[in-house]
């Protein structure tokens, strides 16, 4: 019965350090979501910005979008919008286009995330849009953040 005794608590130990250490394993795994504004070009009358977004995380996202705020040249916000990257699969990147309708480019100093409207896989609403954002722009006259 000594014997079963030792067994049972060396094998309840070693379940507990395996389970404590799958737990860290998976809390590590989490990533971040990459943003970067890839480019800004002029198209008739407005601006077409592109975005390439990856989802570093560990959730595949069926729904995901963040609210913008757009900067003029003083500072001063001319709009509000929400861009809508749906889709966005584990591991994978995504290129999106959005248009400023009735906006220069050269009229944009700054965009600014306000925060994720929308975040969401099949198990439903999810923090990693929030709490795990990584941004950066590759448009040297715009800045992202």
């Amino acid at each position: 019965m000594l014997i079963s005794r030792r067994f049972l608590s060396a094998l309840f130990a070693a379940t507990t350090i395996a389970q404590l250490g799958f737990a860290g394993f998976a809390m590590a795994e989490t990533g971040n979501i990459e943003l970067e504004l890839n480019t800004a070009n002029d198209e008739g009358q407005g601006c077409r910005l592109t975005y390439v977004a990856t989802n570093n995380t560990s959730v595949p996202l069926e729904k995901s979008s963040y609210e913008v705020a757009v900067y003029n040249g003083e500072g001063i916000v001319q709009r509000l919008l929400v861009l809508e990257f749906g889709w966005l699969p584990v591991g994978k990147t995504r290129v999106v286009q959005f248009d400023l309708p009735e906006q220069g480019c050269a009229t944009i100093s700054r965009i600014s995330v306000n925060g994720p409207v929308e975040c969401a896989s099949e198990q439903g609403a999810q923090d990693v849009c929030r709490d795990n954002q990584l941004l950066s722009s590759r448009v040297r006259t715009i800045q992202f953040n």
